[in-house]
């Protein structure tokens, strides 16, 4: 039986980090969604995995941002990744669902995702206005997202940055 359970980096972080390499190879460390990630520490209790016989299979990992000139707080969520052999049963939306209750339990206002509309968009987020929210690099617009936790994600706008 799968569980889903916080992250436990002393147990889960490096399954997690070999789950990443085989899911998006070393070319995953270019993106621009790294700028975000390379200077911070990600959230273990809000962070979501997946494990079936003690192996991890899926993680959620987020982040703490900050965004715009107000500095308004913000949970970066991802990498999502699944292992190959547990992809399309929706393991990676089950993992994400589980790290955005874990983010309104915890109070954070909003949060913010870099995906694919049609994938993320059945969780509730939905894409932003072009422009609104920019990032320290390139970025496609049309998968930037945000969706609200305990807050309002429509207030956020500006560049987005590392907490």
């Amino acid at each position: 039986m799968i569980e889903i359970l916080p992250e436990t980096p002393a147990i889960h972080a490096e399954a997690i980090e070999d789950l990443f390499d085989r899911t998006f190879g070393p070319g995953h460390f270019a993106k621009t969604a790294e700028r975000l990630r390379e200077y911070s520490a990600s959230v273990p209790e809000v962070n979501r995995v997946a494990v079936l016989d003690g192996k991890v299979i899926a993680v959620c990992r987020v982040w703490p941002l900050v965004v715009g000139e107000r500095r308004d707080k913000a949970l970066f969520y991802g990498p999502v990744a699944v292992a190959q052999d547990h992809r399309g049963d929706r393991l990676g939306l089950r993992v994400t669902e589980a790290a955005i209750e874990a983010g309104i339990e915890t109070g954070w206002p909003a949060a913010v995702l870099i995906g694919a509309p049609a994938y993320f968009g059945e969780i509730g987020f939905s894409v932003t206005p072009h422009g609104r929210l920019t990032f320290p690099g390139p970025q496609d617009q049309s998968r930037v997202m945000v969706r609200n936790l305990a807050g309002d994600a429509g207030q956020l706008e500006g560049l987005v940055t590392a907490a």
